[in-house]
């Protein structure tokens, strides 16, 4: 199974970016799917995660601003941020694992991850 993440790059307080990971070499339709995110110097942050019949979840420094989405059929998981904050400045990674687990916001319960994204918010 390979993860691969793209659609980072900086951009101006206040805009918006979308960050794709495709997913190879497994049955996507059953797959849970969530990004994570590190700043330098912090632990690596839930932010949201999905699976197949279940509405997206968030972290709290993210809800109302971000949207996590699945595209079955391009086996791609998306991340559509506004409204961004210099906060939110990270390198962002997609992460998966076979079905769907309670503790979904947690690092540990997936198995597969893709290579990071930077997202720079600043002016």
């Amino acid at each position: 199974v390979q993860l691969q993440a793209s659609g980072g790059g900086l951009v101006q307080p206040g805009g918006s970016l979308r960050l794709s990971c495709v997913v190879s070499g497994t049955t996507f339709s059953n797959f849970g799917m969530a990004w994570f995110r590190q700043a330098p110097g912090t632990q690596r942050e839930f932010v949201a995660a999905i699976s197949a019949g279940r509405a997206g979840r968030y972290g709290n420094s993210v809800k109302g601003r971000f949207t996590i989405s699945k595209d079955t059929a391009k086996n791609t998981v998306y991340l559509q941020m506004n409204s961004l904050k210099p906060e939110d400045t990270a390198v962002y990674y997609c992460a998966g694992r076979h079905g769907w687990s309670i503790r979904f916001g947690a690092e540990d319960e997936y198995t597969y991850w893709g290579q990071g994204t930077q997202v720079t918010v600043s002016s």
